[in-house]
């Protein structure tokens, strides 16, 4: 049975977040840890945090948090936040800021 979590809404666009998720999918949740400890990209944050937080859950459901693996790791596009950047002559360029609903599920082997 595979215990997950998601993040929704994280402030990153899931094409910055995409890469690091590759990074630790199938690996063992100890290592995925470790990886993303070591990692300079600011998608391992929060990945970071969705992983322990689906650990957590694995422990609370009584599994043996020693033979966990990343069973399954993806991103999805969250809502777009719509901005106008002021420019000369009186117009305005819009910004998308995108943000992200990462998931991340651990399982026993």
């Amino acid at each position: 049975m595979a215990y997950s979590n998601i993040h929704r809404g994280a402030r990153i666009s899931p094409t910055k977040v995409r890469p690091v998720l590759d990074l630790i999918r199938g690996k063992v949740a100890g290592e995925a840890l470790t990886i993303l400890e070591m990692s300079t990209k600011r998608a391992a944050v929060f990945i970071r945090e969705a992983l322990k937080a689906a650990i957590a859950n694995a422990d609370q459901a009584e599994a043996d948090v020693r033979n966990l693996y990343v069973s399954h790791a993806a991103v999805d596009s969250g809502p777009t936040i719509k901005r106008f950047q002021p420019k000369d002559r009186g117009r305005a360029h819009p910004i998308k800021k995108r943000t992200s609903h990462i998931t991340v599920a651990v399982d026993e082997f």
